[in-house]
């Protein structure tokens, strides 16, 4: 099971959460979270990977930042469409594409995507893109057709484990958790205490 540990702005905590090594770090470059990032932050060297999150935003911007940040990944939490992404698959870079699901969803809009993107990310469907704190009905991806890797996000705290083992034992694509608002002392600034136990606690499943 991944850890993706998303919406990072301060340095000396990025250096924490990092120590932790979690699969992934996400650095919020969309200018209406309360998590944007608009600064450098300090480098760093191990497996864990940098991923941009990025808003309907321009090839040339989510370029300059991939470059300027050394971003690993790329994940895309607006409408782009498949040939945004299949164009930004050229940059040889891992790109994760959310999707917010409600009783709504509909699988036949998805299916395109899995040949243009690396992951998949489940999120709770609200008029803002992500952030919101809220989780959406898992029993949503009982119908899951497909054999793409997804990653699971929105609202997701330690009190949630068991209905996560359930949903990896139930289906083989869950590939990790992104984690947020949940794990914050204030936006952007993580509690890494939290986070740790959490994290322990994920590596057993």
């Amino acid at each position: 099971m991944k850890l993706k540990v998303c919406g990072l702005t301060q340095g000396e905590n990025l250096k924490q959460i990092v120590n932790l090594k979690p699969d992934y770090i996400g650095y919020i470059f969309f200018e209406k979270s309360p998590r944007f990032l608009n600064h450098r932050l300090p480098s760093f060297s191990t497996s864990t990977k940098k991923t941009g999150v990025f808003v309907n935003a321009a090839i040339d911007f989510i370029i300059e930042k991939i470059q300027t940040y050394q971003l690993n990944a790329i994940q895309l939490h607006g409408h782009e469409t498949l040939e945004f992404c299949r164009h930004l698959k050229s940059q040889s870079i891992e790109i994760i594409k959310t999707f917010g699901l409600d009783s709504t969803m509909d699988y036949d809009i998805i299916e395109p995507y899995q040949d243009v993107c690396d992951y998949f990310l489940f999120d709770t469907k609200t008029k803002q893109y992500g952030g919101s704190g809220q989780t959406f009905d898992w029993s949503l991806l009982d119908s899951y057709p497909f054999k793409k890797s997804f990653f699971i996000s929105g609202g997701i705290d330690s009190n949630r484990l068991i209905e996560i083992k359930n949903l990896k034992d139930q289906n083989a694509y869950l590939y990790g958790v992104d984690i947020n608002s949940q794990f914050e002392i204030k936006p952007g600034f993580k509690d890494v205490p939290k986070i740790a136990q959490f994290k322990t606690l994920i590596d057993e499943l």
